[in-house]
């Protein structure tokens, strides 16, 4: 096999088949000779956040000294971006090397009789199999779906164990309340692990807490109390934190959205909690923070364009939250598309009902999941959005929202990962010609 043809032996494995058990994912690491146990490991769980946590401990680990995996999910444009080493994405040998390993135990699995790994399982397997054989000395592990029975639980021994925010999300899977998901996340935690968390739901909080007392894990709850922003400009935020540890501490981070102040709280928080363990001097975690990179989440792609994978209620909540500190001092175009399983009608609600644009473009993004760009426009107008027009075709529509946003606006690119993606490959080719 080549590479493409990998990534779709990859794609074509269904995505939501039946959930392997967590032995089998044991056994299959086992088969592989146990990856896993050759690097230390922070896992992440959460239902937002979880990616740029991520960045912003990898970021601060390898200002620290220390060579990094990150492994996270979905990808934007290429598959490869779900497996970092050093804040790079693989290349295709390294993918095809770790690839072939892996569907070599598939097919012994499956000429066995037994079961083939998921989706996610190969992809996990695979990255185990990567950082390895990179000889990294950490991962940052985030979850796929939930936390106790998600693959990446696999992993036994974690430094740390990190829990982001909590919300609506995945809801078919992970159950129907706050306290529900909250216990499928707080799966995650390990016996005398630490565990650092996002507080503020207290719904969920209660549930990290009381799983982690069982346990007998140590645990630190973050709230968004705890920080203070200084600063929120074009070009970032600076903010500080209520702690003994950092004391009067400034911090910066190269992001617009208020809400990555919490999850950059949450690694500062892992960072101070297991400085016995990993040496992470006070100046390598200013240094990471503030030269943090993370795609797609509240991301400036150009000056004054701004991509988001905003596409859960609380993702959505968040993004307005940023539109709103904006429009004050610059007029705001929106290039807006969804896919079928999310709930695109409230999303719109919650926008239009919010936010005043100069004008609204609408697309259609996700295959086979798209929703026509019409009928989103026209969800639009219904809410009172009279600007909005619809056109087919991502790049017609992100070049013409660009031509709105003229040279003083603002553009921001919300609703989907898949519409991230296909601007974030659209600019690349404008760059290259």
């Amino acid at each position: 096999m080549n590479y493409e043809e990998a990534v779709a032996y990859i794609e074509e494995t269904p995505k939501f088949t039946t959930k392997n058990k967590l032995s089998h994912t044991k056994e299959c690491l086992e088969r592989l000779g146990n990856p896993e146990k050759k690097f230390k490991v922070i896992h992440v769980a959460g239902t937002n956040g979880k990616g740029s946590t991520c960045a912003f401990l990898t970021s601060i680990f390898r200002e620290a000294g220390y060579s990094c995996g990150l492994f996270t999910s979905p990808h934007l444009v290429v598959i490869n971006e779900r497996f970092q080493i050093n804040e790079k994405n693989i290349d295709n040998q390294t993918f095809m090397s770790a690839f072939e390993k892996v569907k070599a135990l598939a097919d012994e699995l499956v000429a066995e009789g037994s079961y083939h790994p998921t989706y996610f399982e190969m992809l996990f397997l695979m990255g185990m199999v990567i950082f390895a054989e990179a000889g990294v000395n950490y991962v940052m592990l985030e979850t796929g779906l939930g936390g106790r029975l998600d693959a990446t639980t696999a992993v036994e021994d974690p430094v740390a164990c990190v829990i982001t925010s909590i919300s609506f999300d995945h809801m078919q899977y992970l159950g129907n309340t706050i306290a529900e998901i909250a216990g499928e996340k707080a799966g995650i935690i390990v016996p005398g692990v630490p565990v650092i968390y996002d507080g503020n739901n207290p719904e969920a909080a209660k549930v990290i807490r009381k799983q982690a007392e069982a346990l007998g894990s140590p645990y630190y709850e973050v709230k968004k109390e705890n920080t203070e922003i200084l600063r929120n400009t074009s070009a970032g935020i600076d903010f500080c934190m209520e702690n003994e540890y950092y004391g009067n501490t400034a911090f910066s981070i190269p992001f617009i959205a208020g809400y990555q102040v919490m999850n950059a709280a949450l690694a500062l928080k892992t960072a101070e909690v297991i400085k016995d363990v990993v040496n992470l001097p006070k100046d390598a975690v200013l240094r990471g923070l503030r030269e943090t990179r993370w795609q797609g989440r509240m991301e400036t792609v150009l000056p004054g364009v701004i991509v988001d994978g905003a596409h859960n209620e609380d993702g959505v909540e968040k993004f307005v939250e940023t539109a709103e500190h904006f429009q004050k001092d610059y007029p705001l175009t929106l290039l807006f598309s969804a896919v079928d399983d999310k709930d695109y009608t409230d999303m719109i609600r919650t926008v239009a009902g919010r936010i005043r644009f100069q004008h609204v473009i609408v697309t259609q993004v996700g295959g086979y999941r798209k929703v026509p760009a019409e009928q989103l426009a026209d969800i639009f107008r219904k809410e009172g959005c009279l600007c909005a027009e619809s056109c087919e075709d991502v790049e017609i529509a992100f070049r013409r929202a660009l031509e709105y946003r003229g040279k003083e606006g603002m553009l921001f690119c919300v609703g989907s990962l898949y519409l991230v993606g296909e601007i974030k490959a659209i600019i690349q080719k404008m760059t290259e010609h």
